[in-house]
């Protein structure tokens, strides 16, 4: 199965996850795995996290892998004290995901 990077911009919050949202899942449905590069990323709100959960409920039953990038240790910290971290693959930047 083919990947595809997916570049978040700074933030993930209220103010764009509606637009964020089915940019990633049309990716999915194409069925091609997602990275999502959050290399610039530096907050995530609690609807950044829905739509990161939703991306991975849509994505797993169509057997269609979501992983994250480049994510910063403060919203990496708040993904472990939610329980978030267990559904996504962590790599250092895009380019080490699609090896």
């Amino acid at each position: 199965m083919s990947a595809e990077v997916y570049k978040m911009g700074d933030k993930l919050d209220s103010s764009n996850a509606a637009t964020e949202q089915p940019k990633i899942l049309a990716i999915i449905d194409s069925e091609k795995d997602v990275v999502i590069d959050m290399s610039e990323c530096k907050y995530v709100s609690s609807a950044g996290l829905r739509v990161l959960l939703y991306s991975y409920k849509v994505a797993a039953p169509k057997g269609v892998k979501v992983s994250l990038a480049g994510v910063s240790d403060e919203v990496k910290d708040v993904m472990e004290m939610t329980g978030f971290d267990k559904f996504f693959e962590f790599f250092a930047t895009a380019k080490d995901a699609m090896k």
